[in-house]
């Protein structure tokens, strides 16, 4: 079985860490005999600038074709904030129904974590966020714009549908976790229930109903979002899995990658479980304009969310080389990361390519 996947560079150091992963994919494919095809696209901040288009339905369908979509980064110094944002990232998760934005939080050995004091058995934890409600709806509006009596309002929503596909992968998640001793079995939800009463009600009744109903072997807790980011920089090591409403999650999850390492070791899957429309795995960081062309950019991110794209895309096609060439991926960065222990994951002294080089070799 050959996966067709589609990549799309973007901007920046996009294209870079892109052309990284795809290095390590050929070695790593040349030992489990995985068959796969790549096409690239050209969405992205310059491509907007170039046709006036972020991307259109027919676009979007035209990836509906694919396995899975491999995104290095998007934004552009030329562009307004929101347009690229809106147009693609979002635009992609909404039509393609991604409901589920999976992000690892987990240290490697020979990384550095501004945890004193802490080690990679310390940070070991998966964070399911809710991909297309909440804030991101684009729900409110805005009126009498620029006057003193200028009103704005961004709603937060969640309907019963969306929070219970989102539970039921984050208990799946820890059950299977817990079945291959990967995991202890807890699951936390993530939300502000003491003042936001509406939303976080329907998530906490929802939480405990098919918990209770469906997952009796998974034990449940609850925490405040604020007492979260408490948590993960004083006690890391007790969270194991989270599942968390999009707003939270878009902020937590940034605060997982800095005690991971940084934007350099932060992969994400914008998944559809469900296998009807393709995956989008990209590196967490941003574009860098500040560092692009420079050879510069941490590859590291982009690769691990590329292991992440043929695993989960290997599991929803019962496609066991994906599988296991996603496994070579993940053993040959931890061996590159730890020869290059004490260095800080955000400013690499090797270049983008001498990286993507090691993995190689490693592999």
């Amino acid at each position: 079985m050959s996966l067709k996947i589609a990549t799309i560079g973007g901007d920046g150091i996009g294209p870079e860490v892109v052309n990284e992963g795809l290095k390590v994919l050929d070695a790593a494919s040349k030992q489990t005999n995985l068959q796969y095809d790549i096409t690239a696209f050209p969405y992205s901040g310059g491509h907007y600038l170039q046709t006036g288009e972020v991307i259109t339905p027919e676009q979007i369908e035209e990836l509906r074709q694919f396995d899975a979509v491999f995104l290095g980064a998007v934004g552009h110094p030329d562009v307004a904030p929101g347009i690229i944002e809106k147009g693609l990232l979002l635009e992609l998760r909404f039509k393609l129904d991604l409901y589920i934005n999976l992000r690892p939080v987990r240290l490697l050995d020979g990384v550095k974590t501004p945890l004193a004091g802490r080690s990679a058995a310390d940070i070991q934890f998966d964070c399911i966020r809710e991909n297309t409600e909440d804030l991101y709806t684009g729900a409110g509006g805005v009126t009498r714009i620029n006057t003193p009596q200028e009103v704005a309002t961004q709603e937060m929503l969640a309907t019963r549908f969306g929070v219970e596909r989102c539970l039921h992968y984050a208990f799946k998640l820890a059950q299977a976790k817990q079945e291959d001793n990967t995991g202890n079995g807890i699951l936390t939800l993530i939300h502000k229930t003491n003042v936001l009463t509406h939303c976080g009600g329907t998530w906490f009744r929802a939480f405990n109903e098919i918990g209770e109903a469906h997952y009796p072997d998974i034990n449940r807790e609850y925490h405040h979002v604020d007492a979260c980011c408490m948590y993960m920089v004083a006690n890391p090591q007790d969270y194991d899995t989270l599942v968390v409403p999009n707003m939270f999650g878009d902020i937590i999850t940034d605060l997982g990658a800095a005690i991971a390492g940084g934007m350099g070791m932060a992969a994400s899957g914008n998944i559809n479980p469900d296998g009807d429309a393709p995956s989008v795995f990209e590196p967490v960081h941003g574009s860098a304009p500040d560092i692009a062309g420079q050879n510069k950019a941490n590859p590291l991110a982009a690769v691990l969310s590329l292991a992440m794209l043929l695993r989960e895309t290997g599991r929803i096609q019962s496609n066991d080389a994906a599988g296991q060439t996603a496994d070579l991926i993940d053993n040959a960065i931890r061996k590159v990361v730890k020869d290059l222990e004490g260095q800080p994951m955000d400013r690499l002294f090797l270049s983008t390519t001498e990286v993507g080089d090691a993995l190689a070799a490693a592999l």
